[in-house]
């Protein structure tokens, strides 16, 4: 048997409730012909009658009772559901996840959280730092955070930040004592900090000057997950770190770290917030986009760009 159309069973109710084709016609703002129409085409998927109709009277059967008292109640409920969600669109809430790579967190993402929670205090917001690469959709996130190259083609990207650059640090006594390498295959003389991903991956280093590009593994004095405790063993002496410049900026504005290979370390682009392709993103995620757009302007302006 063919599943009812939900309209059928709306015109149903309404014809039931007044007992009248034509006052159901006004109120549901369709032609009398219509509702009539409605209700045989529910009577033959049923295979029961369900009203009694004269020119001048309406009368439910016993099916016709039945199918009232079960559906009517329903019918509110689905109502009051619709517009609900519908409301939703007005008002941003519920849960919105990103999985993102720890440093997107740290520098990019970090001094969102309080403006986005201070501005749609009716989303609540988890991020997950995650080195490796994940399936956003298939692990229940709304949204992940990675950089241009790691992005899905299917995938709806957009710019979280200015473009970024790596820094190869290390402190004075260090550089004071060994040297300063001229060249990044100078590291492979060097003890250095090396960071291991989720997965176990140690990646190479990689610099790029006037488009030629060096890939260098230098020997691990010590191997981290954790980029405070990096910077730390950079900051103590105990050899070059690269990473993020974002992270050391500071340290070498103070002179507590030296920069070095300058030259090779080339912006590129910042990270993206990417998510599945699709016509009505959940509210929350909708909001933390639009965040994210007018966050990225205000910056802009701050920084003096048109």
């Amino acid at each position: 048997m063919a599943v009812p159309d939900l309209r059928d069973l709306d015109a149903f109710v309404a014809v039931a409730r007044f007992r009248s084709f034509r006052r159901a016609a006004v109120e549901s703002r369709v032609s009398v012909s219509s509702l009539s129409q409605r209700l045989r085409d529910l009577e033959e998927r049923l295979g029961v009658r369900l009203m009694n109709r004269t020119t001048r009277s309406v009368a439910l059967t016993e099916a016709g009772e039945m199918l009232l008292a079960r559906v009517a109640p329903a019918l509110i409920e689905v109502g009051a559901a619709l517009t609900h969600v519908r409301g939703l669109r007005g008002l941003p809430s519920g849960r919105l996840r990103i999985n993102a790579p720890p440093p997107a967190i740290d520098l990019v993402l970090a001094p969102m959280v309080a403006p986005f929670i201070e501005a749609y205090p009716q989303i609540d917001l988890e991020i997950v730092g995650e080195s490796s690469f994940v399936d956003v959709v298939a692990q229940g996130y709304d949204a992940g955070v990675r950089y241009g190259e790691h992005l899905a083609q299917d995938m709806i990207a957009v710019s979280l930040g200015p473009p970024q650059r790596y820094a190869v640090v290390a402190s004075p006594d260090y550089v004071a004592r060994h040297g300063k390498p001229k060249h990044p295959k100078d590291l492979l003389d060097h003890g250095c900090i090396r960071v291991r991903f989720g997965r176990g991956t140690l990646l190479d280093w990689e610099f790029e000057k006037a488009g030629r590009v060096v890939k260098v593994s230098p020997p691990a004095k010590l191997i981290v997950n954790y980029p405070g405790l990096a910077q730390r063993a950079a900051c103590d002496g105990l050899g070059f770190w690269l990473t993020f410049e974002g992270y050391v900026r500071e340290g070498i504005a103070s002179g507590e770290l030296t920069s070095v290979l300058d030259d090779w370390c080339a912006p590129f682009p910042g990270p993206f917030l990417y998510y599945p392709s699709r016509r009505q993103p959940p509210p929350a995620l909708a909001a933390f986009v639009a965040f994210v757009a007018e966050w990225r302007k205000q910056e802009r302006r701050k920084g003096g760009a048109p």
